[in-house]
């Protein structure tokens, strides 16, 4: 995990890194990506370092929702993803919580996504379900 020094997020909100800022708040900061997938992507993320969403503080947390809108104005996207990795095998890069909107102007431009379901059983997920139920 990187340290909060070396966190490239983190220095791109100390002004450390340049970037294309579109809406900064005292909890968050909305810019466009670098390496864009379509464009108009942008990143929102919280000011307050952390890997990954239970790191986050939940005022910083409820503000990154109202934050996309503005990445949403800028491009004037309609069709969308919003997506957020926790973790390494969950495609997080960058050990610093951070949403990205990607625009998905046609087929070919923004985000592939497969989804790869897989065959259920109903009394297993019963059981996880009131495991989790249990811990609430």
């Amino acid at each position: 995990m990187a340290s909060l020094a070396s966190c490239i997020f983190c220095r791109i909100i100390k002004g450390e890194i340049p970037s294309f800022k579109l809406f900064e708040s005292d909890k968050t900061l909305a810019f466009l990506d670098i390496n864009p997938l379509s464009r108009g992507h942008a990143l929102v993320i919280p000011k307050h370092h952390g890997a990954k969403l239970a790191d986050i503080p939940d005022d910083h947390l409820s503000e990154i929702l109202a934050s996309l809108w503005y990445p949403l104005q800028a491009t004037g996207a309609t069709d969308y993803n919003l997506l957020q990795n926790n973790g390494r095998i969950a495609h997080q890069v960058v050990d610093h919580v951070h949403f990205h909107m990607i625009p998905k102007p046609n087929e070919k431009e923004g985000l592939g996504i497969g989804w790869p379901q897989q065959q259920t059983d109903m009394e297993k997920l019963k059981a996880l379900f009131e495991d989790l139920k249990s811990r609430m």
